[in-house]
């Protein structure tokens, strides 16, 4: 049986037996990679140029913007190569640097959106605190601590999920390398150390969530209080967004993750791992941009003065 030694490349999940099936599944993959990169272009732009929007929120949305469009460009581009070219290869080494990169975006994400709850428990709950508690060096370290989590956890998967033997071929049952499917490769006695890993960073992501969780009843609470309806439009317009963009991560990866496996298959595999690893950076720049008037005035200005 093949072992981790003699393996030199996986065989990722192909989308269709047919040459124009394949064809379309590269259309629609281009058409959601130049969205994202769009949508997360401009908003990195507008944030940059724009001197009103040198706040901390903008500046944890900057950083948003860039994880997305790491997220996606570490997927979405190897699998359109292999829809086009009619190929399924993916060296070893490719294989384990896109697990390294996906996971380092992922988990950095997920920690920037628990900074993010901070802020805005901030702003609403701590407002006139706002400037010493989010000055900008407190920022930079915020944002480096997300990054920072984000590779020490990419680290930790990275070299645990590829020192294991692996004993069941290399044909991987994704469009990318995905840890849990590559778990199936290994030997059943061996995989239980990365399964401790994942456990790990599950016990880290729950606590990220509840933190999340008591920030917005903080934050609910407080704007239940407020008198003015001005008051409750001005914070709702700040905090659903990032709601929006919680719960569509956190339900997709769960979903994906903790599904039943009397339900699982390779078709419902493939739409729930496109829906929390293509959509959300795709549809993140849309969701922040429908409710913040700020938002919409710098890109709007980007646009038109570009034009």
């Amino acid at each position: 049986m093949p072992n981790r030694s003699s393996i030199t490349e996986f065989l990722l999940l192909a989308f269709a037996d047919t040459w124009e099936l394949q064809l379309l599944h590269f259309v629609l993959f281009l058409g959601i990679y130049l969205a994202a990169l769009l949508g997360n272009g401009l908003i990195l732009t507008a944030v940059a140029c724009d001197h009103r929007l040198h706040t901390p929120m903008y500046f944890f949305l900057l950083n948003l913007a860039f994880l997305d469009l790491g997220c996606i460009s570490t997927t979405v581009p190897k699998a359109m190569a292999n829809s086009l070219w009619d190929t399924r290869a993916i060296a070893y080494e490719a294989c384990a640097a896109q697990v390294l990169i996906l996971v380092f975006f992922v988990g950095a994400e997920y920690s920037l959106l628990t900074v993010m709850a901070y802020d805005r428990y901030v702003a609403i709950c701590k407002p006139l605190h706002y400037g010493t508690l989010l000055g900008s060096r407190a920022c930079a370290q915020m944002a480096a601590a997300a990054w920072g989590s984000g590779f020490l956890n990419a680290v930790l998967h990275t070299a645990n999920t590829f020192s294991l033997p692996l004993c069941q071929g290399n044909a991987v049952d994704q469009f990318f390398c995905e840890i849990p499917q590559i778990l199936k490769l290994s030997c059943s006695d061996a995989y239980l150390r990365e399964v401790w890993a994942l456990l790990f960073s599950g016990s880290l992501a729950s606590g990220c969530f509840v933190f999340i969780v008591f920030s917005y009843v903080q934050i609910f609470r407080a704007v239940l209080r407020m008198p003015s309806e001005q008051g409750w439009h001005k914070a709702f317009s700040m905090c659903l967004p990032h709601l929006a963009v919680v719960f569509l991560s956190v339900s997709t990866a769960m979903f994906a993750y903790l599904k039943p496996t009397s339900i699982s298959s390779p078709s419902l595999d493939l739409v729930v791992t496109v829906l929390y690893s293509v959509v959300p950076p795709a549809l993140n720049p849309l969701i922040y941009s429908m409710r913040n008037k700020d938002l919409k005035t710098a890109l709007w200005k980007l646009v038109t003065g570009c034009v």
